[in-house]
This record gives structure tokens, sequence and C-alpha cells, in this order.
């Protein structure tokens, strides 16, 4: 595939997007830093434009854009605030979408239509003190009582996991890692206070502890023991969308570094005539192109119902690298100012730096990646 056709619709999704962003967030994106929190308002108007269910069907109460609606979005969204994306990115991609590709449709109706709807928060549960990059090791237990699962375990560095309304979980059960359904209003489910991270700091990263938490036996997803395969399915979109995100993210700053570069003297003349400015231009550019066009690619084929965990994770490395890249470039065109908290380019930096590291850090990607080379012989 050599050209990207959007349809109009996902054109105007982008626009109004956009729009959101331009008036709504990036007013606010350096108190949302400041304060570490995403107002309740604007996460209400979130909702209520459809963007927390943007990828999802109709039916299950989403826009129905598919993944690559999602991906227009989420590029939009980052280019304000990469908190804000973070936030959307656990709902909808992970938490809310382990429901969508591995649920019934009575857990669907239930669960998945109000989260589309915004009219409730979600959050992904797989990460814990001995399973970071090692998720097949987690500790957390489920064991079936009567008509109830009961599960018991800790949680860390969950994404939502102090505001979300209903929980993706993974456990261990005694046919191995499965995957269930909380509700966090249930008994025994408990949130910490919230992370003090570098960056995304408005977005509310909690350890979570379950402690007898006792659902329905019908809030397992899919098969008993199976979930970690759901799970890594899940995570291959949310690494897609974090590459939007990462790819929106450089668009933003490859526009501040070109605005400021015809703005700023020095030596009398604007640095955008100096061949060190406009080589680290060119090289933004560069990423930014190819960032742009493996986004897409992967996103059509996911929507077409493909396998793409290499190209997820291609997406993933790549676009996390190129990122920190990018803004470490800007902030030296910037100069000092860029190093300053008068422009947002210095909360672009910080925030640039945990796309190497969650939905799986990229040394595990480069695992992933290497795995399909060698069972393919390198065949694209």
């Amino acid at each position: 595939m050599t050209e990207f056709t959007f349809t109009e619709e996902q054109k105007m999704l982008r626009e109004m997007a956009r729009d959101f962003v331009n008036n709504e967030i990036k007013p606010i994106a350096s108190k949302i830093d400041a304060e570490e929190k995403i107002p309740d308002d604007l996460i209400k108007k979130l909702g209520e434009l459809g963007f927390l269910g943007v990828s999802f069907p109709e039916e299950y109460g989403g826009g129905g854009f598919g993944e690559i609606g999602y991906c227009l979005m989420q590029e939009e969204i980052a280019r304000g605030c990469m908190s804000t994306a973070t936030f959307i990115g656990a709902h909808q991609s992970i938490g809310a979408n382990v429901i969508y590709i591995g649920g019934t449709e009575e857990q669907k109706q239930k669960y998945l239509v109000p989260l589309a709807k915004g009219e409730k928060i979600g959050a992904f549960c797989l990460t814990e003190a001995q399973a970071g990059s090692d998720s097949f090791n987690v500790k957390t237990r489920a064991e079936l009582d009567g008509n109830e699962w009961v599960l018991n375990g800790e949680k860390l560095w969950i994404t939502n996991g102090g505001i979300a309304n209903i929980v993706s979980v993974f456990a261990r059960t005694s046919k191995g890692v499965s995957a269930f359904i909380v509700e966090t209003s249930t008994q025994g489910f408990h949130a910490g206070p919230p992370e003090k991270k570098m960056g995304i700091k408005g977005s509310t990263t909690n350890p979570i502890t379950f402690d007898n938490v006792r659902i329905p036996k019908e809030n397992l997803i899919g098969t008993d023991g199976r979930g970690f395969i759901l799970a890594m399915k899940t995570l291959d979109a949310g690494r897609l969308g974090l590459g939007a995100a990462c790819t929106g993210s450089a668009k933003e700053v490859l526009e501040m570094s070109s605005r400021y570069a015809k703005q700023r003297k020095q030596f009398d003349q604007t640095i955008s005539h100096f061949q060190a400015i406009q080589f680290m231009l060119a090289e933004m550019a560069t990423l930014v192109y190819a960032m742009e066009s493996i986004v897409y690619r992967t996103a059509v084929d996911y929507d077409l119902k493909k396998d793409i965990s290499r190209q997820s994770a291609i997406v993933k490395l790549f676009c996390s690298e190129s990122l920190d890249k990018i803004v470490d470039y800007a902030v030296q065109i910037h100069g000092g100012m860029g190093y300053s908290r008068e422009l947002p380019i210095e909360r672009f930096y910080r925030d640039s730096r945990i796309n190497r590291i969650f939905e799986g850090t990229n040394e595990i990607q480069k695992g992933i990646i290497a795995r399909e080379v060698l069972k393919k012989n390198g065949i694209v």
C-alpha cells in the first residue's frame, strides 16, 4: 500500500477532534500537567462527543470508526495533551477492548455499551510487582466459589485505576491466566494513591488491591485459562494506538519548532537560515513521515482482521523511539525556551519518555519482532 485515502467521514472525525483539542484541551493542557488531573468536565465532554468509544461498532454504543478512526482521533488528542491521550487509550484501546475482543454478547451489552458511550470509565489490570515485562507471571488469584469468582492480589501501574468504574483484570486460576470484568464498586476493590510521575502527570496511575473481591461467575471473559492470549491481542491494538499518539505529538512539536525557527533571530537572521537547524527539522520531518505511514498501514490491516502482532510491535518500537528523538531536537531548536515551562516543549519532552516503557517495553517489542523475523525468514 503506497497511498492512504481517508473517507469523508474519517476526515470529518479528524477535523472534529482537532477543533475540540484546539478549543478545549490545548488551553488547559499545562493546567492538567500542573494539577496532575484531567478535569471531570473534560472527560464528560469527550464522552458526549463519542471520543471514548469511537472505534467500537454503533450497536455497542461506539462511533463505528474502527482502528483507523481511533488512530486519527488519538493523533489529534496527543497534539494537545499526551495525558488525555493516555487516559483515552487505557479506557478504550485496552480496558474496554478486552471485552469487545473476548466478551460474550451479554457482557458487551452490559459493560461495553456504557464504556463506549463514556458513561463509565475503563482500565486494564495486568501489571504486577513481579509481572511487568514478564506479564505471564501474574500472581493475582481467582478461585471459583459456587457461582462467584473470588479475586485476591495486587496490581501496579494501572492507568485510570483510581477513576475507573469497570476494569478488565487478569488473574491466575487452576487452568492458567484468565480475564475477568470487575466493577470497582465491588467490596474489596481498593485503589491506592496516584503515582507521582515524570510525565503524563494528568493521567492517573494507581496500585490496585483485590481483597476477596467477589464477582459473578459470568464475568469471566472468554475461556478459563486463555486470558494471556486475550491480553496479547488487546495489547496489539494498544501499541498501535500508542504509535498514533506519538505521531500526533511529533507533528505538533515539528510545527512548533518550524515556526520558532522562522521567528528566532541570532547573528542578525532567523535561525531557520542555519543548516544545523534545517538538518534537525529535516530529520524530524522524515521520522514523522515514516511514523504516520506505518501507523495507518497497520491500522488498515487491523480493521481487515489481519494478525498485526509484528506490525504493532514495530509501530510501538519505532514511533516511541522516534518521538524521543523529535522532542529532543525540538528542545535543542528552542534552546533555553525549550527547557522552560513557559512553552509546552518541556512538557512534550517529559511526556514522551514513558512511551518506550509502557504497553510493553521496547526491549520486549524487539523480542517479538525478532521471533517473527526468524520464523518467517525475514518475510514481511
